[in-house]
């Protein structure tokens, strides 16, 4: 045995490892930021849309109870009123803050003393995620030497994420150049075999952790509506909300006939 061969071996399984996990992980956090942004803009930009098909389905329920008569009828056209009727006394008793669906947008903002702005686009654009993928590659925790350098790094990569979020290419820039003239990192030591193995254990529960979130988002409803249209999920979003307009049109001349 060759004990300098089989660290050099073990070295190098774990760089490729580190570099292989590193990857995903960028894939899997633009995959969350675009399933986040998605369902924000999905419930600002339709939710109104499904609140309107609720209510004249109420409507057109509440239009067939009162021609029929019939107990059964009366009995959808209550559920059916039920399902858009807010929760008594919850927005005047929270000031707005509170309502059916739960903490407000505004309530949020003023616990986090954030704005209320809604993401420019499902996929921030192809310059602000070039920018986030070198900054993710540059600056991981993972690649730190010590603790006080992987607290550095978590610290900036939470930033990066952030600027990330928001699409935001001017910040992605400045963190950038905050990156670059930062400390050089110090060469991590690799001279015990034992170390080697115990960094590839951490490796693998790291990447079966982020194969489960992975998983979880693609699963998810957002996420399935997602992978119909990958290369563009803000036309999906066109093309959904004009189906549920349809709809609405649709209910719009079924109540007219039903009333008229």
């Amino acid at each position: 045995m060759n004990p300098e061969a089989d660290t050099s071996r073990l070295e190098q399984a774990v760089r490729t490892a580190e570099t292989a996990l590193i990857e995903f992980e960028i894939a899997v956090e633009t995959f969350r930021v675009e399933v986040e942004n998605f369902s924000r803009l999905h419930h600002q930009r339709l939710g109104p849309v499904y609140a309107r098909l609720e209510e004249l389905d109420a409507q057109i329920a509440e239009a067939v109870a009162a021609r029929s008569g019939d107990p059964e009828d009366l009995r959808k056209a209550r559920e059916a009123r039920a399902l858009v009727q807010p929760l008594p006394g919850v927005e005047e008793l929270f000031g707005g803050w509170l309502d059916s669906d739960g903490l407000s947008p505004e309530g949020t903002a003023m616990l986090t003393e954030k704005p209320v702005r809604p993401p420019r686009r499902v996929r921030p654009s192809d310059e602000a995620r070039r920018a986030f993928r070198e900054l993710v590659r540059e600056a991981h925790p993972d690649l730190a030497r010590d603790e006080a350098e992987r607290l550095r790094r978590e610290e900036f990569i939470v930033r990066v994420n952030a600027a990330y979020a928001d699409g935001d290419e001017d910040l992605l820039g400045a963190l950038a150049a905050e990156w670059a003239a930062g400390p050089a990192p110090e060469p991590r030591p690799l001279d015990r075999a034992e170390e080697l193995y115990a960094r590839l254990e951490w490796l693998a529960q790291r990447k079966e952790m982020l194969s489960a979130l992975a998983a979880e988002l693609e699963g998810s409803a957002i996420g399935s509506m997602l992978r119909m249209a990958p290369e563009d999920p803000d036309g999906l979003l066109e093309e959904i909300g004009e189906g549920l307009r349809a709809q609405v049109a649709e209910r719009e001349a079924q109540l007219r006939e039903l009333v008229g």
